[in-house]
């Protein structure tokens, strides 16, 4: 704003002047006519000028204020119909993209052409971190398209139209996409992921991502998301109002092809292989019942107490069936505990995690990019809950208990003996609009960008250790 202000002798100081205090976070000042190149600026206020990282509240102030000034000031452009927006970094051009990009996104493929909000082109304005500013691109176009994958209703996207959609957009990415059928599963001996689908005319699909960044035989990271498509509860029916956003219950899903396409587009040096199921849970003359019992992939029985908890039984077939690849590690994503919605609300995701400094590393991301996590407790006391039934190995509800973390108890009767990191995003799903000034009420697409920030945190520190190999080597 100084730089502008002496290119243009003072005129944008003297405005400010007269328009009163300077804008504090959260306002804007708009200024017609200050140059003959711009038709306006807008002036936003970020806050206190010694943000930082603050402990307290798990989070890197700065970088979230600079996303919602940037979001904000553009948000303001885009209602006076601007076509271009010049953005400057505000001292961090990464953070400053994410928030342009993420605020000036709007879901809009279903209205009238007519009635369509201008979404405008991005530039910035000013700097020479361009490549801050493309990483920032890249990470915002990931979590819009997670956004817009959750906001689409669930006549149109079904397991076949999501495949069809992840295809599209992965294969463009140079990204291997396997589409596998119910018959592929059943050879696999998915019977839980089958179980679960088996209520719905949709046929389910089990989607396999496949990205190589490094040498072949460097072991993968896996990622699972919970593809559900739209969850009414299966027999022991959801309320309506509890159906409204249930088109949103394969967030897990979105975020994982949001997370890939963003980590072939910065090229990372790591290996990623994701695994979604992908499937209806409806209540059907072939739907899975309370008080059946099915049997998972690694043999283990599951006596099922309410079908409406359907997501983990896709999901244990899923995490089963990574140890196909001998991972580096295993990490699932999905919207799992609608208790979360009264615990957390969208303000942070509860993880689970069988290694202290994977979790380290998924926190420091989370600081960064703004969406908060916390850990929960992975405790004997829940693991007893899960396996105390006398005609099953495992059931996959209990009355009475933290239903968040027995949900983690089960999923870990799944897992292979390897580190894993469990992601329950019921409560980020969806978002009011008025925590951010970079996400419009709906769909939030959370925790995309953390993905991505946790997998290039990952990809750094595989190449700090490859080089040092080579130094010892030489």
């Amino acid at each position: 704003a100084d730089e502008y202000d002496k290119q243009y002798n003072g005129k944008l100081s003297a405005a400010l002047t007269q328009a009163g205090p300077i804008p504090s976070a959260g306002q804007t000042r708009i200024f017609y006519g200050l140059d003959p190149i711009f038709s306006a600026v807008v002036v936003t206020g970020i806050g206190d000028e010694c943000l930082g990282y603050n402990e307290i509240e798990q989070m890197d102030e700065l970088k979230e204020a600079i996303r919602n000034a940037s979001a904000l000031g553009c948000k303001t452009m885009q209602n006076l119909f601007m076509k271009t927006i010049n953005v400057e970094s505000f001292g961090n051009a990464e953070s400053a993209a994410e928030g342009a990009a993420m605020g000036v996104w709007v879901y809009q493929e279903f209205k009238a052409p007519d009635k369509h909000i201008t979404v405008p082109k991005i530039n910035l304005y000013n700097d020479c971190d361009y490549t801050g500013w493309q990483i920032g691109l890249q990470k915002a176009a990931a979590q819009n398209l997670a956004r817009q994958l959750c906001e689409m209703p669930g006549n149109l996207l079904t397991p076949i139209a999501f495949a069809q959609a992840a295809v599209e957009a992965l294969c463009k990415a140079a990204i291997s996409v396997e589409v596998k059928v119910k018959e592929w599963a059943k050879i696999m001996k998915m019977h839980a992921f089958l179980a679960a689908a088996r209520g719905s005319c949709e046929p389910p699909i089990f989607l396999e991502i496949s990205y190589f960044g490094c040498e072949p035989d460097v072991a993968p990271i896996i990622l699972v998301g919970k593809g559900v498509t739209f969850d009414s509860g299966g027999i022991c029916l959801k309320s309506c109002n509890e159906q409204r956003h249930m088109r949103g219950d394969m967030a897990g899903a979105a975020s994982v092809v949001g997370a890939t396409r963003a980590v072939s587009a910065l090229q990372l040096p790591i290996n990623l292989r994701c695994l979604i199921p992908l499937y209806e849970n409806m209540p059907g003359p072939c739907g899975l019942k309370p008080g059946d019992i099915v049997k998972a992939r690694n043999g283990k029985t599951i006596l099922v107490h309410d079908t409406d908890y359907d997501g983990r039984l896709s999901l244990a077939d899923a995490l089963s069936y990574a140890m196909s690849y001998n991972p580096k590690f295993i990490g699932d994503v999905g919207t799992l505990s609608k208790e979360l919605t009264s615990l957390f609300g969208e303000f942070a995701t509860a993880v689970f995690s069988n290694n202290d400094a994977l979790y380290d590393m998924m926190r420091v991301a989370s600081m960064h990019t703004g969406d908060r996590i916390w850990r929960m407790p992975l405790w004997q006391h829940f693991t007893d809950k899960v396996l105390t039934t006398p005609s099953s190995d495992v059931q996959d509800k209990l009355k009475d208990t933290g239903m968040t973390c027995t949900c983690a108890a089960f999923l870990k009767e799944f897992i292979p003996p390897v580190d894993w990191i469990h992601m329950d995003t019921y409560g980020v799903m969806l978002t009011d609009g008025t925590s951010h000034h970079y996400l419009r009420r709906g769909m939030s697409g959370k925790p995309t960008r953390t993905l991505v920030e946790f997998l290039a945190q990952l990809a750094c520190k595989h190449a700090v250790a490859e080089t040092k190999e080579q130094k010892m080597t030489g």
